[in-house]
């Protein structure tokens, strides 16, 4: 099984010309193994990778969006099948998981939320999705100060929160203060429930 993550950029005709930057650059930064991505259609984008990587990777791709002023994403994990993953091209390939992913996209607006999962347990995505609407109120309220630091926590995640402050120039108690603000434990409880029920169910 895979997960792919599709996702857009949310009025990006609106926004300055920095977000493809911006997006390129979390895009680049993703671990390159097992993972593949690729921008289409000006704004959107597919990342295939492990399914325990989806809620972290979602995460990082929404926190890098959210630290620029105005930006948002909205994303869909698709998990199941893939008929060849030798595929080069991300958007080429086909399968469940890629189904699964564009079903749930394009599910996205209608139901306007900006995080959704689609697998082939029903049970999974009533629990997960749910989930994710809870966290979404703390996610699409990030600052751009507080994504920026979430940011730099989840890529430096084994470290303490003096070398994140030293890594982003703030103080030991600012990097705190905006961790709770963006409630970054509750994300870090959910991303660790996201990767038992997986377990669990597949």
């Amino acid at each position: 099984m895979i997960a792919v993550i599709t996702g857009d950029i949310i009025n990006s005709r609106e926004l300055p010309l920095l977000w493809m930057a911006t997006l390129k650059e979390a895009l680049s930064a993703l671990p390159k193994k097992n993972t593949k991505w690729e921008i289409f259609r000006g704004d959107s984008f597919q990342i295939a990778l492990p399914p325990t990587e989806a809620f972290l990777t979602v995460l990082y791709v929404k926190a890098c969006m959210r630290a620029l002023k105005g930006a948002d994403v909205r994303m869909s994990i698709g998990i199941g099948s893939v008929l060849d993953d030798r595929v080069a091209k991300v958007t080429e390939a086909n399968g469940e998981a890629y189904i699964n992913s564009g079903e749930g996209f394009d599910a996205l607006k209608s139901s306007k939320v900006n995080l959704t999962v689609k697998t082939p347990s029903a049970q999974f995505d009533e629990d997960m999705n749910l989930y994710f609407k809870l966290a979404l109120i703390a996610m699409d309220s990030w600052s751009p100060i507080a994504a920026q630091v979430v940011k730099q926590t989840i890529e430096n995640f084994n470290e303490k929160q003096d070398k994140i402050a030293k890594i982003s120039g703030r103080s030991q108690s600012s990097i705190s203060e905006a961790l709770k603000r963006a409630h970054f434990s509750e994300m870090m409880e959910l991303e660790n429930k996201f990767r038992t029920l997986l377990a669990a169910t597949f």
